[in-house]
Parts: structure tokens; sequence; C-alpha cells
């Protein structure tokens, strides 16, 4: 496959950035914050992400099970989030210096588009731009209901994988195109589901003090911590101009400064 036919090689970007949506992006994870609030609650909640931690239970069948505790109206949903979900503070830097610098942003999130949606509209004041493209699952109506009435609707996934929507799909054509056309791959995540993307990607960014970073000492994956965009906005900076590499900063030998 040339890099022609790959869509966010259309620009010939130096660097794309694969990141998570919930929790990453968002200070909150929306899906936590409806399970927690509008469906069987937190305690339920963690005893199912420890058996995701511990693989003995599939993340896709976990996810079905919260989400399916859920009975407010899809529509309703959305408005809730409106009004409870806040963006990480250095997003929108993060979002208008990708745009200005030819960076593609693709959002592979578990959750469902409307919300992503939704939200990023509210957070960033528009529509996102074209640079920002968003690969995640869709929400479905439940036996044959309106999808914005009572326990009408559950969650459509992207694939067949055990976590509904493996990540690492969409970033392997560019992880294997040549050397000379391959772009510099980044990835930003904070759960369980990130995984699969991380393996594929040259760095990956795990939020502190989340799953995810638990996850990659257990398994020795090379990762880099972030409290906020801020933190990936100056690395990612550093990285495009060619400063440091994606190496350089996985193994540990660069650490952003605070002063611009």
């Amino acid at each position: 496959m040339g890099s022609h036919s790959l869509p966010y090689m259309e620009t010939n970007p130096k660097l794309i950035f694969f990141t998570d949506f919930d929790g990453t992006i968002t200070v909150d994870d929306s899906n936590d914050f409806m399970i927690d609030n509008l469906g069987f609650g937190r305690e339920q909640r963690l005893v199912l992400n420890e058996q995701v931690l511990n693989e003995t239970l599939s993340f896709r069948d976990a996810f079905r099970e919260m989400l399916g505790s859920i009975k407010t109206p899809y529509d309703q949903c959305i408005q809730i989030l409106l009004k409870n979900m806040k963006l990480d503070p250095g997003f929108k830097a993060f979002y208008e210096w990708a745009q200005e610098n030819n960076v593609p942003i693709v959002i592979l999130s578990s959750g469902m588009r409307p919300i992503i949606s939704a939200l990023l509209e509210k957070f960033l004041g528009h529509k996102p731009a074209k640079h920002l493209t968003i690969i995640s699952n869709e929400p479905v109506s439940r036996d044959g209901k309106d999808i914005n009435s009572e326990g009408g609707w559950g969650i459509e996934y992207h694939d067949d994988s055990h976590f509904g929507h493996d990540k690492s799909l969409e970033i392997r054509p560019y992880a294997a195109l040549p050397d000379g056309e391959r772009p510099v791959l980044l990835y930003a995540g904070d759960g369980v589901s990130d995984l699969s993307a991380a393996a594929e990607t040259d760095l990956l960014f795990a939020k502190q003090g989340k799953d995810l970073v638990t996850y990659c000492q257990r398994r020795n994956m090379k990762y880099t911590t972030f409290e906020d965009w801020s933190t990936i906005l100056k690395t990612t900076q550093a990285i495009l101009s060619g400063e440091v590499t994606a190496r350089d900063v996985a193994e540990g030998r660069y650490q952003p400064t605070d002063s611009k």
C-alpha cells in the first residue's frame, strides 16, 4: 500500500499524532462518568476494570456490561456530559499548533462518536478542522428502541477484537511505510484499551497515575508520562523541529523544560 492511499499522508506530514480521547483529551473519562452516575456505579465498574487489567475478562465484554447498565436516553447523556466534562487545559493549544504545522491528529476511541464530536465542538468553539479525525465506536439501538428513549441504546463496536476497537489497526499501515516515507508516529493514552496502539508507535505518552502506566510497567514497555497536554506539545515541537528524536524521549534522554 503506497503512502498516497493512506488518508493521513495526503499532506505529507513529518509526524502524525494518534491519541485516545477519554481521560486523555478530557480530564475525566466520559464513559466512567456515565457508568458511575447513570449506570451501576463506581464500585462495580472498578471490579470489572480489575478483571480487565488481570486479563480474566476482555475489555469488550466488560465495557458492554458497564454501558448496558445505563438506561438514560442517549441525547440526555450527551447533555449531562456537556455540563460535567472538562477539556485538558493544554489540548486546545496543541490542536491549534498541529493545524498550523501540518500534524494530523487521529483520535482513536473506545467511546462513541456523537459524544466525542459534541464535546470537542463545545471545547474548541467550532466543529473540529479537517486535520483532526475521529475513529471510534457508535451508539446503536437496543431491542429496536429509539436510542433517545429509556434503555434505548447500546454500543456498536468498531471491529471484532477483544478491545471492541483495536486501535493498532489504524496505525499499522503507517508504521509499515518504508524509511524516508514513514512519518514519526506518536500516541497519547491513559488506559488498557490504548495498549495495542502503543506498541505500533515511536513514542507513547501515558497519563500519570493511570492504568496505562501500571500496565507498561508490568510489561516493561517504554513510555513517557504526561500530566497535561502542555508537556505533550513541548515534546512534540522538539521532535518535529529535529531538536530530539522520539527514541531520545522514549529512553529518557529528554525532559521538556518549562520555558518555551
